[in-house]
């Protein structure tokens, strides 16, 4: 019985409202129907699938609600989590978009997988990957972009 797709997975939030206006103005995510759980947040998905839930940071026994990070949680990075990747289409826009709200952002290219992406942090400072695969040409983003292809090689771990 293997794991066959991510469901979703939890932010907790410095900033709830801006977390939650991240994920839609600049991500594209739609707020979804959320039960009622006892503290607020959102679940935000992309055609009628929920990918991300959120909630608060600071609200009274988070240990009691939050059971994957303690209470003294790092709230300014990401922990462990190194980033969240999400498959997108139309890069173009999302660049347009990016540059439009003076965001910082990192595009990336692998020639030989056809594969673009971009990364861009949330405002709890956790990574977020977007992947378009299938992009044949880039010539529109490799001036800015990183060619993976063209990266030094890790030689040995210490």
């Amino acid at each position: 019985m293997p794991v066959t797709d991510i469901n979703h997975y939890f932010v907790r939030a410095n900033n709830l409202e801006a977390t939650k206006d991240f994920y839609v103005d600049v991500l594209g995510f739609q707020v979804m129907d959320r039960p009622d759980f006892p503290f607020p947040g959102y679940w935000l998905g992309v055609g009628g699938k929920i990918q991300v839930h959120m909630g608060p940071h600071n609200i009274p026994n988070p240990a009691q609600y939050y059971l994957g990070t303690p209470p003294d949680a790092r709230t300014d990075q990401t922990g462990v989590v190194d980033h969240i990747a999400f498959l997108a289409t139309e890069p173009g826009d999302f660049a347009r978009r990016f540059k439009k709200l003076g965001m910082d952002y990192r595009p990336r290219y692998f020639p030989d997988s056809k594969l673009f992406q971009y990364f861009v942090k949330d405002p709890n400072g956790l990574m977020i990957e977007l992947n378009f695969f299938g992009i044949e040409d880039a010539t529109e983003w490799l001036a800015e972009a990183q060619d993976y292809s063209k990266m030094a090689r890790v030689k040995e771990i210490a």
